[in-house]
This record gives C-alpha cells, sequence and structure tokens, in this order.
C-alpha cells in the first residue's frame, strides 16, 4: 500500500510513517517543508501549500496512492480541494479530526459519544477573544467533517474522521506534559484553576497510529466518525499525583480562581491541560466496531517520564514566567 501523508511529522505523523514503513507499506509525506522533520531518507517528500489548490494540484501531479491520512485539514474549503483531487483515485481517506467538534454544541453532557454529534450549536461568541479563537476552530473543523459526510453520501468518496482530544505523546511539540515535570521537580507550587475542573481523559500518541493502521489495513470506517480515547477518566489533581507518584515527587498543587490565573498571565502555560475547551470522549464505538484497546494512563505516563529523562527538550516558553508563579502562589496561599 502507498499512503500519502499530509502534515504532522512533527508529532503523529512521524510515528505513522514509521510503524507504516515496518509493516511494509510505502510512504509519502507531503508538507510545505518549512520545518525540517528527522524521518528516514526513503521516505518520499512533497512539498506545497495545501491551501493553494494549483499548488497542492501540482505536487502530486505524476503520483498515485492508496491511502490518505490528512493531520492538517482545517476547513471546508480544504475538505473540498480534497474530495477534488482524490475523488475516485484512492480507496481511504482519514481525516484527523477533534472533539472540539462537541464542543460547539448545545444540551450535551461530557463524556461526548458519536451520537452527540448533531444539533444545535452555541452562539457565536465575542470577536477578538479566545472563545471565539477555539469556537472557530471547532466550527471549521465541524464544517470539513459535513462536506466530507456529504462527499461520500453523494459519490461514495471513502473518509473516514478521527475525534482525538488532547493527544499525549514524547514528540509533543508544545511539552505540554513536560511543562508540569518541570514545576514539580523545581519544588514551587503547581498552579491550577479552580474551575470549571473538566475531567481529563486523554489518548496515547501510539494508539491514535494503531487506529490509523487498524482503519487501513482492514479497510473498515468508511463514512464513519470514531472518538479516539484513553478509557480512564481522571480529575487534574488525580493525573497530577499520578505523575508525581512515577517522579517519585509529592505535587504542591495549588488551586486558585481562573480569573486571577487568566489576570496574571499564567493560563495556560501553568496548567496546559486546564482548558476550557478539552473535549472528554466515550470510546465505546471504536472498541465495539473497530476492536481497538487502548495503552493504560499509568503505562503510558511512565513511557513518557522515562522519555523525558533521557531527553530532556530545550526549556518551554511556557516555563518563562515561572518565578512569578511561584511568587503568586506564596502570596495566595499566606493571604
Amino acid at each position: 500500500m502507498h499512503v500519502l501523508i499530509i502534515g504532522g511529522t512533527r508529532h503523529m505523523g512521524h510515528y505513522l510513517t514509521l510503524a507504516l514503513q515496518q509493516s511494509g507499506h510505502t510512504v509519502t509525506v507531503l508538507n510545505r517543508g518549512i520545518t525540517r522533520d528527522d524521518l528516514p531518507d526513503d521516505v518520499a517528500r512533497l512539498r506545497a501549500d495545501r491551501t493553494i489548490p494549483a499548488q497542492l494540484e501540482q505536487a502530486l501531479s505524476g503520483h498515485t496512492f492508496d491511502a490518505v491520512v490528512d493531520f492538517v485539514l482545517y476547513d471546508d474549503e480544504e475538505a473540498q480541494i480534497v474530495v477534488d483531487l482524490f475523488r475516485g483515485k484512492i480507496d481511504h481517506y482519514i481525516y484527523i479530526s477533534s472533539g472540539q467538534v462537541y464542543l460547539l454544541r448545545t444540551g450535551i453532557n461530557r463524556p461526548f459519544s458519536e451520537n452527540h454529534y448533531d444539533g444545535e450549536c452555541i452562539i457565536e461568541p465575542a470577536l477578538n477573544t479566545y472563545d471565539h479563537e477555539e469556537w472557530l476552530y471547532g466550527l471549521n473543523k465541524r464544517r470539513a467533517e459535513d462536506l466530507l459526510a456529504r462527499a461520500h453520501e453523494t459519490h461514495g468518496f471513502p473518509y473516514t474522521s478521527l475525534r482525538l482530544p488532547m493527544v499525549n505523546g514524547e514528540r509533543d511539540p508544545m511539552n505540554r506534559l513536560y511543562n508540569y515535570i518541570l514545576r514539580m521537580k523545581d519544588g514551587g507550587a503547581v498552579l491550577v484553576p479552580d474551575e470549571p475542573n473538566y475531567p481529563l481523559r486523554h489518548v496515547y500518541a501510539h494508539d491514535v497510529v494503531r487506529t490509523v493502521l487498524k482503519l487501513l489495513e482492514n479497510g473498515t470506517g468508511k463514512g464513519d466518525a470514531y472518538n479516539i480515547s484513553q478509557d480512564e477518566t481522571v480529575t487534574l489533581v488525580e493525573f497530577l499525583n499520578r505523575l508525581g507518584n512515577l517522579l517519585d515527587i509529592e505535587p504542591n498543587i495549588v488551586e486558585a480562581p481562573r480569573s486571577l490565573l487568566e489576570a496574571n498571565g499564567f493560563l495556560p502555560d501553568c496548567s496546559p491541560f486546564s482548558d476550557r475547551w478539552m473535549s472528554e470522549l466515550d470510546n465505546t464505538r471504536s472498541k465495539a466496531d473497530l476492536g481497538m484497546t487502548y495503552t493504560p494512563l499509568d503505562t503510558y505516563l511512565q513511557n513518557l517520564v522515562d522519555h523525558y529523562a533521557a531527553n530532556q527538550p530545550q526549556q518551554p516558553i511556557s516555563y518563562r514566567r515561572r518565578n512569578a508563579e511561584k511568587h503568586f502562589a506564596e502570596n495566595y496561599v499566606s493571604s
């Protein structure tokens, strides 16, 4: 099988490329070529800005693929370009979507199942706000899914949509878990907002890769959408205590009003898993239809702790105001 991977080579696309090669498949990756990858030399590379149809068409000219995995499709215009280019030419198109498509819905409760997708959506938040930015991301992801679904209904376009929550992995370009590890190791307070304190239900990057492999090799899931998510649901405090246990550190967790943390410019840096726009997904359908199993939370947390111990990244930008965080926590606790 010859698989085209669009984007994502810094994180999940990297793992998927290696997994496909190890399974005997041929892989080509397509991106703008701005960020250097560290994939093997025998992986073919195409360069194009996928938002420019003529450029994308030129890059793909003369190439044929059995399947496409798209990590960077963000709206219906891009989805239409994909349908026009690959209609009748591929056996499977896998769209990496987001659990954020549910966060636009009204009248539904966590955890979200695939049946929660259809229905009334929230009104547009005020312009030039963080909520508007996140709302627009979810809206565009929904529009892309809707266009792919219509293409499947009208002429059998063979798409599958995978809706993902927060993805934890060794190659997370934002080093979100590492942010917490640094704060625990320096002995200072880990600041978290007191509300809303939504439960966490993330997913391990390698489980996403295994799902894609299952879909490609079995040819299943066409015309459907699946939530891909770990089994465990935990509170943020429980999550941090589990992480601290693996580090042999008792985390100094200080809960403070979200408004105060935002006013001081600490969020999301001090607690990236406290975002109000994080989804919590029910994975029942993926297990029933695809036979998915998921890596236990403690298992993959240990993998990540071991990885960061052996491969310490540069200090992330999100750690830049750490002294101010500590000072705030000391004053807040003593007040």
